[in-house]
């Protein structure tokens, strides 16, 4: 019997689980810091830091909704309630959670309340020392195989602006995001115009005085914003007149919040298992899920823009299958070599090497890439359908929601 570790008892790693247990041959463990399941999508007031001195994992809003239609954002095989609104609000996306783990008894596999503090690679064996945190008693568990599932949407990534540490008002990033009233009356300048800046420029709009949309998009939002806000250029500095916006405007504002994104974050391992990010590429990874160099470590929910469990439920299918000897792996130097063609495939359309993991333009041959090597039924037609037109509609930035990643 195979012990197969799981890290993180969000989206993705509820789903690995649900699959290792349909395999008569593997034992799972799975590890989750917080006391109940659902990551990212588990709504939190506080900012910063939880009572026990870990940070703050979700990025969830209290008004955020989601910009995926309810029909095409659940599992293949366990689909959300048909009732209500079709963009649906944070907490029905955990309520779905909370089902799924019902319905495939999951929860009696989950550790709460354990925190992974350090991943080694003992020749064929993964060694994982986790934290008991109501007890801090640790323990190592010895795994024939691991499933990194602890998501990418908790560590913020801000960008370096000259002369920021100059700036006296208020700092934040859209993690730390909950209520638009810490804004009210104040002039504020948002970074970032992807779809968290856009729902949370409209959100402190209601409450601010003005709003400064900043961006260097080369299309322009428009539409759907009120009139107390301004689209500008990115942010190039900060000097005694204000925030530059690029070579021309400045503006003197109460705060800057930054919807810049957030940086792929694995603190827990140690250099034994040869896990590298660079230039926001998690490396070295096979079809965005093996690692190269040591097969037995899996990654689920890597890629973004996507449709999240969807992904989630092929790639789970696809590591387990590999696992078992259902599919045979290519060499270390194969794996290698197609990731760099991949890589570079992209590049020459256009696309930079940092933005490798986005897949929003491959998902859906990804994804049936994935079915038909694990020999399971792809995603019906009308997925794609609606993903496309759900695509049409974020272009012409008529929805109101924001996306998370759900792990």
């Amino acid at each position: 019997m195979k012990t197969v570790g799981v890290i993180g008892g969000g989206g993705a790693g509820l789903c690995a689980l649900r699959h290792i247990l349909d395999t008569e041959d593997m034992q799972p463990v799975v590890w989750e810091k917080a006391h109940e399941l659902g990551g990212t999508w588990v709504y939190s007031s506080n900012i910063g830091s939880e009572r026990n001195g870990l940070s703050i994992h979700s990025s969830i809003y209290q008004n955020l909704r989601t910009n995926l239609p309810k029909n095409i954002m659940g599992f293949p095989d366990f689909h959300f309630p048909s009732e209500g609104e079709p963009f649906c609000h944070h907490s029905e996306v955990l309520k779905y959670m909370q089902d799924y783990a019902n319905k495939f008894n999951l929860l009696q596999h989950i550790k709460f309340g354990h925190h992974v503090e350090n991943v080694s690679c003992d020749g064929e064996i993964w060694k994982v020392t986790v934290c008991e945190l109501s007890s801090q008693v640790r323990s190592t568990t010895a795994c024939d195989a691991l499933i990194i599932c602890n998501g990418h949407y908790s560590v913020p990534r801000i960008p370096q602006i000259k002369g920021l540490e100059n700036y006296k008002g208020l700092i934040s990033h859209s993690h730390g995001y909950r209520l638009p009233c810490a804004y009210k009356d104040k002039t504020v300048v948002v970074l970032g115009a992807a779809a968290s800046g856009i729902d949370i420029s409209k959100e402190i709009a209601t409450v601010a005085k003005e709003v400064y949309l900043s961006h260097n998009r080369e299309d322009s939002v428009k539409c759907g914003l009120p009139g107390n806000i301004n689209e500008v250029k990115g942010v190039t500095e900060y000097t005694d007149e204000g925030f530059v916006f690029g070579t021309e405007s400045k503006v003197h504002a109460d705060a800057i919040l930054f919807c810049t994104g957030y940086e792929y974050s694995f603190p827990f391992f140690d250099s034994s298992c040869g896990v590298l990010i660079e230039n926001n590429q998690v490396m070295p990874l096979y079809k965005q899920i093996i690692h190269s160099k040591y097969p037995t470590m899996g990654f689920i929910g890597i890629p973004h823009d996507s449709l999240p469990f969807a992904m989630f439920h092929f790639q789970a299918l696809y590591f387990i299958a590999t696992l078992k000897g259902q599919i045979v792996l290519p060499t270390e130097e194969e794996m290698l070599k197609t990731t760099q063609e991949e890589i570079k495939t992209k590049e020459a359309s256009g696309i930079p090497a940092k933005h490798y993991h986005n897949i929003r333009l491959d998902l859906f041959s990804y994804m049936e890439w994935l079915a038909q090597e694990c020999k399971v039924e792809p995603l019906p037609p009308c997925f794609k359908k609606v993903w496309d037109k759900v695509e049409c509609w974020k272009g012409q930035r008529e929805l109101n929601g924001t996306c998370c990643g759900a792990n």
